[in-house]
């Protein structure tokens, strides 16, 4: 018997939605994909601000979708959720969780009860002090969780997981011939780029900045004052470059390469640091997705700062896609599909 599941990316301008079949098939079905715009303040920085708004835009979705299951993966992603490195004695995955608020506090912004904890192991080592896991300590803010989760419940939906974004972008780009080597996985949202490097598809090292898209369009409508439309449709038609042929683009381009080099310079940071800290595992190529990375010039630019090629991404290998999909239109898309597709696929996990 065939089962299906859907994840929701609930973004800062738009909630995705992607539908698998047999996600714990070894190849799952696309079966729909759909994405409504939200309200301005809705949500801010992943987080739902307006959850009646939210509610009500899911309802919609789930009609204009003709989605045929109400089980749900929500992604959590954004400033709320913390990644560290973290070294405990080997013992099973629940006893280390169990043990996880006795050690921690000192990582955490917040008091451990208030948080949510995870841990996820990379790789053991025996020492002197006995056999060890390293992995990566997860803790996202409780009240941040629990306040997406109540929103899409409250739209009639069940929610069956709670998956951190960069885990899901992960799962669905490095599969097959991507996962080999070392490899860098940006992601260039509205609000915030999400950075995650794995070793043969084992994630090692992530990072969330505060930077997106969105940052570039309100320097622009703010610094011309114009309309933020206007600065939007200004940012895709200027692009990233170092020189234009009309002056009236001159001063919207030192805007957009100001703004813009301010988020390649985190982005390039995040690569030395793990460079620095792992020199065994240099990062041989860059995985660039997002709605903020199809800004014209950026994916050159990246390559050129970082010294790393950025290599084309194809998240639909090893899918089937459903005969009431067309192909074109999920490539022409892909990057707004990509973290949906990812939760639905962790929901085999």
């Amino acid at each position: 018997m065939s089962t299906s599941v859907v994840g929701i990316d609930i973004g800062s301008v738009a909630i995705r939605a992607v539908e698998l079949r047999d996600p714990d098939k070894a190849k799952p079905t696309l079966m729909r994909y759909a994405e409504l715009p939200l309200p301005a303040g809705a949500v801010n920085r992943g987080e739902v601000i307006e959850a009646n708004t939210v509610s009500s835009v899911l309802k919609q979705l789930w009609s204009t979708g003709g989605f045929s299951s109400k089980n749900v993966v929500l992604g959590m992603g954004n400033q709320r959720v913390l990644a560290r490195d973290l070294t405990v004695p080997k013992m099973s995955q629940t006893r280390i969780r169990e043990t996880l608020p006795y050690q921690v506090q000192e990582f955490l912004p917040v008091p451990v009860n208030e948080a949510i904890l995870d841990f996820y192991p990379v790789s053991e080592e025996t020492t002197d002090a006995g056999p060890m896991v390293h992995g990566l300590l997860i803790a996202a803010i409780k009240d941040a969780v629990l306040g997406n989760v109540r929103a899409v419940e409250k739209s009639g939906l069940t929610t069956t997981g709670v998956d951190l974004i960069p885990f899901a972008l992960s799962r669905v780009l490095l599969r097959e011939r991507h996962a080999a080597g070392t490899v860098a996985i940006i992601d260039i949202g509205a609000s915030a780029t999400t950075v995650v490097i794995a070793t043969n598809g084992v994630p090692q090292f992530l990072r969330i900045i505060p930077a997106g898209g969105d940052d570039v369009t309100t320097a622009l409508a703010q610094r011309l004052e114009i309309e933020t439309a206007h600065a939007e449709s200004l940012k895709r038609s200027v692009g990233l470059k170092t020189r234009v042929s009309d002056p009236k683009f001159q001063r919207p381009m030192e805007i957009i390469n100001e703004v813009t080099s301010e988020l390649l310079g985190s982005s390039r940071n995040t690569l030395d640091y793990f460079a620095q800290s792992r020199p065994e595992s240099p990062v041989a190529r860059i995985l660039l997705t997002g709605g903020g990375a199809q800004l014209d010039g950026l994916p050159d630019a990246l390559a050129e700062l970082t010294r790393t090629p950025v290599a084309p991404v194809d998240p639909f290998a090893g899918l089937t896609i459903s005969k009431t999909l067309q192909i074109e239109e999920l490539r022409q898309n892909q990057s707004a599909i990509l973290v949906a597709l990812g939760l639905a696929l962790g929901s085999a996990a």
